[in-house]
């Protein structure tokens, strides 16, 4: 046999094998711009923390005083919704299906609790199919307490107050928080869209709803649909400002562009609100009843905002004293927003039976003819039903059921301040 064929295996041991030219790497420029802002991860904001504490206290006061100028020197909404908005995009990194369940789930058993009570009273109070005429769409109506894709019915001054007790309206005032339950939904419902929009065309999509806000007055302003369509005009660019927060973009932004514009943009919110006819000339009417100045003041607000976010992973130390409170106010929000007015709405009776008393109408109707007893009574009745209630936001949570969510303090470590 030859070994010619070994001949050949032996040279190609022998030989190397041509080396290949080595990929050229382009130089790096020196002045490459530095890589973008990833989103924000980790665990809770504190400062987001502290904004919806502060919201939801505003809220409160606002209720129970009407203050005109609560709303411009905080626009709980707006500041709510952008929270909200921030949070949101930050569950999007799951698939958006689970996010959105997870969502209604947390959402719609207070809901429903809330529901059950409220119908239950005004029904023995005399609501019912008839009391509107249209027994059909009455029946209808109340499946909007299951998934409020619309505004939850509830009793419009139709009702006797329990022969007395309470205000003939009362329903309708505890029905006012319904709104923002409404408008929540929608947006968790659209937020997958809506951040795709913003990673797309970030500054289109911020200003989308600002633009429909002030095109608004070309549609009829009646009906369910107009409601739905004004809650997301007026606030839909907060809860997209919330988001590109979390994603990062504002922080691309040069340092001097927020503080520059905010100021400017929630000056156009004030003359719009200024300009609009009130029945005292020398007022300036409720930034909540005129929806185009609540939207351009609250997104100024909010831009603000969320430019100065610090970030605090940890409280600084004039806020630590706080943290039991501000932690219970974020771990039972739902509860507190719901429950807030049938709280003031008790409070009104029990301030009643103060003036019964010879003395007191003798000596304090200076103080009984404020609102400041009512909003001290209702405080505690707040802490209540919150008490009462609030452990159906564990169960929707998944988490086991407490009555007082106050924080636990770490065994071992001093109270930092």
């Amino acid at each position: 046999m030859s070994s010619f064929p070994q001949h050949i295996e032996t040279m190609e041991l022998r030989v190397p094998p041509p080396r290949q030219p080595e990929p050229q790497v382009a130089p790096q420029p020196v002045d490459e711009q530095p890589p973008a802002p990833k989103p924000r991860s980790g665990g809770r904001d504190r400062y987001l923390d502290l904004l919806r504490a502060l919201a939801l206290f505003r809220v409160v006061i606002y209720h129970n005083f009407s203050w005109a100028w609560l709303p411009l020197v905080f626009p709980s909404m707006g500041v709510m919704f952008a929270l909200a908005g921030s949070l949101m995009a930050r569950s999007l990194s799951r698939p958006a299906v689970t996010v959105i369940r997870g969502r209604l789930r947390r959402l719609l058993p207070p809901l429903w609790l809330f529901g059950v009570i409220t119908i239950g009273l005004s029904l023995l109070d005399g609501w019912g199919p008839n009391s509107e005429g249209h027994p059909g769409w009455w029946w209808g109506k109340l499946v909007f307490w299951i998934m409020p894709l619309s505004t939850p019915p509830f009793a419009e001054g139709t009702l006797s107050g329990f022969g007395g007790l309470l205000e003939p309206g009362w329903a309708e005032q505890v029905g006012v928080p319904l709104w923002y339950l409404r408008a929540y939904l929608w947006y968790v419902l659209l937020s997958p869209l809506m951040l795709k929009a913003l990673r797309r065309f970030p500054v289109v999509t911020i200003l989308t709803p600002l633009a429909m806000a002030l095109c608004s007055g070309l549609v009829p302003q009646d009906g369910r649909l107009w409601e739905t369509l004004s809650d997301f005009t007026t606030f839909g660019s907060c809860w997209v400002l919330g988001m590109a927060h979390q994603e990062g973009l504002l922080r691309k932004l040069p340092q001097y562009v927020a503080p520059s514009i905010a100021p400017l943009i929630m000056l156009a919110g004030y003359w719009w609100l200024s300009s609009r006819p009130v029945e005292d000339p020398t007022e300036v009417g409720d930034l909540e009843s005129v929806p185009i100045a609540q939207a351009v003041w609250s997104f100024g607000f909010v831009l603000l905002l969320l430019h100065l976010s610090p970030s605090w992973q940890n409280w600084p130390g004039p806020l630590q004293r706080w943290n039991g409170l501000i932690s219970l106010l974020n771990a039972r929000a739902v509860s507190v927003y719901l429950w807030h007015t049938m709280a003031l709405e008790l409070s009104v009776p029990i301030i009643d039976l103060a003036w019964r008393s010879d003395w007191a109408s003798a000596n304090l109707a200076w103080l009984l003819n404020t609102r400041y007893p009512q909003f001290l009574v209702a405080l505690p009745l707040i802490a209540l039903f919150v008490l009462t209630f609030g452990w159906v936001e564990d169960l929707a949570a998944g988490r086991s059921p407490r009555l007082f969510p106050w924080p636990r303090r770490i065994k071992g470590r001093r109270r930092a301040g």
